[in-house]
């Protein structure tokens, strides 16, 4: 039974408190008659984050840190202090639909076996987000990824092993490496085989969780519970900053787990690291002097984003006086998303307690993506006076 299982969810916070509210208010609604406790652990942010979210989640358990003392670290700080026989391990920036966590205890309820289990994530645009299922990063499945290979054939069971591209998206399957934007962990399995380690720095802390259970009898699971994680086109493999901090804790897994083994693979990848690294800088630098020189020689008029917004007569003017004074956008109201132009910037959706249902702000965000529009996530939030989109943040004065 789904309430058999108590469940403590940990929210690791740094400088990020519009998207914490939008994340604790979806939590919220998903844990509605469950046995839920809620930690934030937040790393020394400068933003006033707890004072904002405190106001309106007053049940939150929080843990201040002084300094920003990492994802890793700060994670385990609040496993050690949680109670539930589940842990879910969840980033801020990110919508949970209200069946999702209730669903998730149904599955670990009829898998005994089940160690660790993440779910289908979408992007800022709808679209699939690849890193919901991964392959363990063995050394041949690093170097397809690192030569292209998985890109060139996603699907293909070897290939594209590293997203496990051959599973269906709509469908559970048993996976190898569980994404810690949405991690749920059985606590025997995580008491098990030890906490979060610490060496990771970015990246990677995930992985090495996932091996190390799977490695210890228990299974990991993939289901297609619906969520939306706004950073999941953030970082490009072409930023430079990505490929040192991605393949330098590839490299950590590497050398923990497959160094004695395959002594001359990890060379291999750890010469791909350096190589791409330089390459990825060399590229940067070159379309950012492109895009510069094609500024100065053809400058060109600023248009304003294109903003469609779906929500109540109240919402919209509220949302009207807010862009006034914004002029880099423009917005219009429409009743549902076949209204929306193709090349619409941001479909927005009115955020209230008690408003619009996250499941079905995100499966409307998943058809604009089936649709072949171009359109990313943006929300506002009527109490606040703020609209929330996937790299900006608009809001009245004093907000």
């Amino acid at each position: 039974m789904v309430n058999d299982h108590s469940l403590s969810i940990i929210i690791v916070n740094y400088n990020v408190k519009h998207y914490l509210w939008q994340c604790l208010d979806s939590v919220r609604r998903a844990s509605e008659g469950l046995d839920v406790e809620v930690w934030v652990v937040d790393n020394a942010s400068k933003d006033g984050s707890l004072e904002y979210v405190r106001r309106d989640f007053p049940n939150i358990h929080v843990i201040e840190n002084t300094e920003n003392v990492g994802f890793a670290c700060a994670n385990n700080m609040a496993i050690r202090l949680s109670r539930g026989d589940l842990v879910l391990l969840l980033n801020p920036d990110t919508i949970v639909s209200e069946n999702a966590l209730r669903g998730c205890l149904a599955f670990f309820a009829s898998h005994p076996k089940a160690g660790v289990l993440g779910i289908r994530m979408l992007n800022r645009d709808g679209s699939f987000a690849r890193e919901s299922r991964r392959g363990l990063p063995t050394p041949a499945t690093a170097f397809f990824k690192v030569c292209g290979l998985c890109k060139l054939y996603p699907t293909h069971p070897r290939f594209g092993r590293y997203y496990m591209g051959h599973l269906l998206e709509d469908k559970e399957g048993q996976i190898e490496v569980i994404s810690g934007a949405f991690m749920m962990l059985r606590r025997d399995a995580v008491e098990q085989v030890g906490l979060l380690d610490e060496d990771y720095f970015m990246y990677g802390e995930d992985i090495d969780l996932s091996y190390c259970i799977g490695q210890a009898g228990w299974e990991c699971w993939y289901s297609p519970q619906l969520m939306m994680h706004y950073k999941g086109e953030s970082t490009h493999d072409t930023s430079f900053r990505y490929i040192h901090s991605f393949y330098n804790a590839m490299l950590i897994f590497f050398r923990k787990h497959f160094a004695r083994r395959y002594w001359f693979s990890w060379l291999v990848i750890e010469i791909a690291v350096v190589v791409m690294g330089i390459a990825a800088f060399i590229r940067n630098h070159l379309r950012d002097g492109i895009n510069t020189l094609k500024n100065r020689l053809f400058p060109s008029q600023s248009i304003p984003e294109r903003l469609y917004f779906i929500g109540t007569d109240k919402g919209w003017t509220e949302l009207q006086a807010l862009l006034n004074s914004h002029p880099e956008f423009t917005g219009e109201r429409i009743s549902n998303i076949d209204e929306a132009d193709k090349n619409a910037e941001y479909i927005t959706f009115e955020v209230t307690p008690d408003g619009q249902p996250y499941h079905d702000m995100l499966t409307l965000l998943s058809q604009v993506h089936a649709r072949g529009m171009k359109a990313h996530l943006g929300t506002f939030n009527r109490k606040s006076q703020t609209l929330i989109l996937p790299n900006d943040i608009v809001t009245s004065a004093g907000a």
